[in-house]
This record gives C-alpha cells, sequence and structure tokens, in this order.
C-alpha cells in the first residue's frame, strides 16, 4: 500500500496532515487487521500449518533402512519448521504493526500497559530471531539451513533410459 504524501503542516480545510495520517493508519490497520484474521483462518494459518506433521514411517515403514525416504523426511522438517517459524512471525509482526498503528492513533501515554508491555515483548522476541538467524548465517561452513544442491554425478541410474 502506497499513501501519497501531501505537503505542508495544514489544509484549507482546517485539518492538519497528522490527523488525515491518522485516518490513513486507521485504515491501515483495519487492513492489517483482515489480513491478519485472513491469514489465521486460512490454510497458512499458524495452528494449521504446526499441526501438519509427517512420521518417518510415511515414506518407507518405521525400521526399514532407505536413506532416501531419510533425506527427504529431514528436509521435509526442516521446511515444515522454517514454514512454522515464517507463519509465527509473521504474525507477530502484523500484531506488532497492529499495536504501533493503535498508539499513533491515540497516543503512546494512552494505551493500555498491557498491550504495551505485549508490544515490547513482540518486539523483544522479533529481535532474537533475527540476531538468532544472522549468527547462523555468520557460522563458517554452514549454509544456514539451505537445501542442499542436487546430486550431479553420472554414475547413478542405468544407461538405457536416454
Amino acid at each position: 500500500m502506497v499513501l501519497e504524501a501531501e505537503g505542508g503542516g495544514g489544509s484549507a480545510s482546517g485539518g492538519s496532515d497528522l490527523a488525515r495520517g491518522v485516518g490513513a493508519l486507521k485504515t491501515f490497520q483495519k487492513q492489517i487487521n483482515a489480513l491478519l484474521a485472513d491469514f489465521e483462518s486460512g490454510a497458512a494459518g499458524k495452528s494449521k500449518v504446526a499441526a501438519q506433521e509427517v512420521s518417518r514411517g510415511s515414506f518407507s515403514g518405521t525400521n526399514m533402512a532407505f536413506a532416501e525416504a531419510d533425506g527427504f523426511f529431514t528436509q521435509y522438517n526442516r521446511v515444515h519448521s522454517a514454514l512454522t517459524s515464517l507463519s509465527r512471525s509473521l504474525s507477530d509482526q502484523i500484531e506488532l504493526m497492529s499495536i504501533g498503528v493503535h498508539a499513533a492513533d491515540v497516543g503512546y501515554n494512552n494505551v493500555e500497559e498491557e498491550l504495551r508491555a505485549r508490544f515490547h515483548t513482540i518486539q523483544a522476541r522479533l529481535e532474537e530471531e533475527r540476531k538468532a538467524q544472522e549468527q547462523r548465517e555468520k557460522k563458517p561452513g554452514d549454509k544456514g539451513g539451505e537445501p542442499d544442491a542436487p546430486r550431479q554425478n553420472d554414475t547413478g541410474g542405468t544407461g538405457e533410459w536416454g
């Protein structure tokens, strides 16, 4: 969403740019709240994503040695964890923005103490997650959770398949 910039500190109708800005923030907050409601109730909602798990036995039985199934299961769990984390992070960021818009509307001093505490809790958690991700990316020799590149060998398979 792009808001057009307007100049000056006031307008001919007596309203200030700040008052118009608060109106725009309220509209933005309504859009965020609608997005959050759609997101949480949809297939990508935090609870629905977290509930989708596949057991190792789903790929080849529980006690069979099958390296490809083990690898697929490992990658599935890695991706599932990343999606769950992304869903939680998006939800937190949207809630953080909603609280910020509310605070801009009513003034920080007029925001309930519980809502202020929630804002700071979410902000601290997001900052911790950001720092943890930066540390994972800085580890030497670590790909930072990137999937392995596809194998590029000529020794596997049969020749008659082309």
